[in-house]
């Protein structure tokens, strides 16, 4: 059981919720951008938390269902057509065999993420199926290749008939249109830096640079000025808010590196990181501070959702 792909689009990969246990041998923790569109898109199809999604970038992508499939579609609008017909977004659709399921260029937001009931299959690479493609790990090979024309995504037979269709809350779809303000929880090195430059930083917008990907996402804006002069290697989490000796700042993503030696401004949250990569070049957005335990607090109300 299969859907055929006959265009892929600029970028798209499989991502389950991503590969852990293994950054001390240097692995991407990989998994999707936006986690909030991933996880609704999962429980569309009635799938738990963790199954195997695509996550589509920017759109561009067509293909062809060769049997019967339950599927979703969340996140960036890439207006979706089913054989022409305008697709209803945030809510699961079955796609006929010899129907086409195709997407335009996003209109607002980056990414999309289509689930299929059951999740799609792909052999697990250190326990995971999430696509790096910097580190060659994952997806629908195994071997971190982004989808390429005539490539074949599989899924279960038995599980396309189980359930209903299902719409999302107006409350939890995303429009994207709007500037988001971020949460950052501020880190160990927040204070090393300069007072006046951290009140630009909390009080002025930044600006998404267009030399951002799944590694990392490069804000624009004031200038950050450090007075620490050296810094030791150190592990970083997902949203780590890097800032390099040009004085603006790196969101680090899903992609990233394991260790990193620039001073960070902090961290944000995860769902802060799921807005941002949602983010387009250019689109403006506002940091705001926030503590650990209230992060906790709103990713576990996210979280018991699923």
């Amino acid at each position: 059981m299969s859907l055929l792909i006959e265009k892929p689009g600029p970028l798209s990969t499989l991502q389950d919720a991503g590969r852990f246990g293994v950054r001390h041998l240097g692995v991407a923790q990989g998994g999707p951008a936006d986690l909030h569109a991933w996880a609704w898109a999962n429980w569309l199809v009635g799938n738990g938390w963790g199954a195997t999604a695509l996550e589509i970038t920017l759109g561009g992508l067509t293909l062809t269902a060769q049997q019967p499939c339950r599927l979703a579609l969340c996140g960036a609008d890439m207006q979706a057509r089913v054989n022409g017909r305008p697709l209803p977004h945030w809510q699961s659709f079955t796609l006929e065999p010899g129907e086409t399921l195709a997407l335009g260029m996003a209109r607002s937001g980056v990414r999309a993420y289509l689930a299929v009931a059951g999740g799609f299959q792909a052999e697990p690479v250190l326990d995971s199926t999430a696509c790096v493609v910097r580190d060659g790990l994952g997806g629908h090979k195994g071997d971190g290749s982004p989808l390429a024309a005539g490539d074949e995504l599989r899924f279960d037979r038995a599980t396309q008939n189980a359930g209903s269709n299902r719409s999302l809350p107006e409350r939890e779809r995303r429009g994207y249109q709007d500037d988001p303000v971020l949460a950052l929880i501020p880190g160990a090195q927040f204070r090393h830096f300069e007072d006046h430059s951290l009140i630009e930083a909390l009080s002025r917008p930044w600006t998404v640079d267009p030399q951002s990907d799944r590694m990392g996402i490069r804000l624009k804006g004031s200038l950050l000025q450090c007075n620490m002069e050296t810094l030791v290697s150190e592990g970083l989490t997902l949203g780590a808010v890097q800032v390099p000796p040009d004085g603006q700042p790196i969101v680090l993503l899903n992609d990233r590196q394991t260790i990193g030696g620039y001073p960070r401004l902090g961290t944000l949250s995860p769902l802060s990181c799921a807005q941002l990569a949602q983010c387009r070049p250019g689109q403006a957005l506002r940091l705001l501070t926030t503590t650990a335990s209230e992060a906790q607090r709103e990713y576990r109300k996210f979280r018991a959702q699923f």
